[in-house]
């Protein structure tokens, strides 16, 4: 089976194809990207050029994996996105829990509720309370007196949707799926044992920085910040009076998170701005990590208090992932160990897909998860496939169905 996953990012657009074997092996077939600076904080500026620019990337993929690409998993920046928890419950029951008492609690919930300009791209269920007993799987089989699901959704913007959907639609290739940008990267990073004992996943790119948080198996939280490592390189800019070139230079080749006695003496020459050609001025690399350093900061508070507004930070979660681009700062992990008093590392795509680390960065974790992502894994966990398709079928037919055992 092939699958395809296609990024649309402010800096580059990105497309894997990936084949999932019977054996469930997934062989990486090819990983393409082109520059590209048409989208402005998540905005199209120019639609047909971008729409020419998805285009080529496609043609390119598809000479690249020689397979014809029909349907892809689209990857969705969570910016403007609302993150909702709730639960729904039922009272002495006093009995062995039925898949009816589940399907009683759903239809009790939000599970189907619609709000207005958005977009469910995704609607979990992460836990079960049963009495004061918390489960991770279906407690069907159980006793008890009560029961309580508990949900978690992410909304998406309609007018943020129809964007991407639009550049997708012109080429006649079919969405298979909407994938939020924050589950993306973890699907690609995060490995099973991470995935179970609690692990936040933190994608550092180029405009956005986005979230993602998985226990015991579960994805319990995704969202953004609109942050990026674009910023960072703004901030040399800005502060040397250099160009955004050489900015960016400055900030991949001299800048460092944890800095050592020699930066103040390790001297590096600067193009400067000014009405003069040529023009150079001398810095220390402890000036560009006096410009760094603050930025990150600010990303990464940014990050602590979107876990604290949802209550995230009293779970202790103890591992912390970085990927993407701007996890390719030098000393990010240590610095963001003291700031999460967490354990860190660098996440790249996972080995069993992507053998050597020197073929693909960390920049490329989104796209990778993209082509991952697989449904079934987390929505309608405990529909039957008579009730999916109702689901499907949206609220009518569900409730009709649902009533026959009511």
């Amino acid at each position: 089976m092939i699958k395809v996953g296609l990024n649309i990012g402010n800096s580059k657009i990105s497309c894997a194809v990936i084949e999932i074997k019977d054996n469930n092996n997934i062989k990486l077939l090819s990983c393409e990207s082109y520059p590209s600076k048409i989208l402005k904080k998540n905005i199209i500026t120019n639609f047909n050029e971008l729409l020419s620019e998805v285009r080529s990337l496609i043609n390119e993929s598809e000479k690249k994996s020689h397979t014809k690409i029909n349907s892809i998993n689209l990857n969705i920046p969570t910016v403007e996105s609302i993150s909702k928890y709730y639960d729904s419950e039922i009272n002495n029951i006093n009995s062995e829990i039925t898949e009816l008492d589940i399907r009683k609690a759903i239809n009790n919930s939000d599970y189907f509720a619609v709000k207005e300009d958005y977009f469910e791209i995704l609607n979990n269920i992460y836990g079960y309370i049963l009495d004061n007993n918390l489960l991770f799987n279906s407690p069907v089989g159980n006793y008890a007196n009560y029961l309580k699901i508990l949900f978690y959704k992410i909304l998406i913007p309609y007018k943020t949707l129809n964007s991407y959907k639009n550049i997708i639609d012109k080429l006649n290739i079919k969405i298979d799926n909407f994938v939020p940008s924050p589950l993306s990267s973890s699907l690609a990073v995060l490995s099973e044992d991470e995935k179970m004992i609690g692990s936040i996943c933190i994608d550092l790119g180029h405009s956005n920085t986005s979230i993602s948080i998985f226990e015991n198996n579960n994805f319990i939280y995704g969202d953004s910040v609109l942050v990026g490592s674009n910023n960072i390189t703004n901030d040399i800019a800005r502060g040397v009076s250099t160009t955004l070139d050489s900015a960016e230079r400055l900030k991949t080749l001299y800048s460092s998170l944890i800095s050592a006695p020699s930066d103040e003496y390790e001297i590096i020459e600067v193009p400067i701005i000014s009405g003069e050609n040529d023009k150079f001025v001398q810095i220390n690399r402890l000036k560009i990590n006096s410009i760094v350093k603050p930025r990150v900061e600010e990303t990464l508070e940014m990050i602590w208090q979107k876990l604290k507004q949802n209550n995230l930070d009293k779970k202790q979660i103890k591992n912390v992932v970085l990927t993407g681009g701007g996890s390719q700062l030098e000393g990010i992990s240590q610095y963001a160990e003291m700031i999460f008093s967490s354990n860190v590392r660098i996440g790249f795509p996972k080995e069993d897909i992507i053998p050597d680390k020197n073929l693909i960065n960390s920049s490329f974790s989104d796209v990778i998860g993209s082509s991952l992502f697989n449904p079934d894994v987390f929505l309608d966990k405990i529909l039957d496939k008579q009730g999916k398709k109702h689901k499907k079928q949206g609220f009518k037919g569900f409730f009709n169905w649902l009533d026959q055992y009511i």
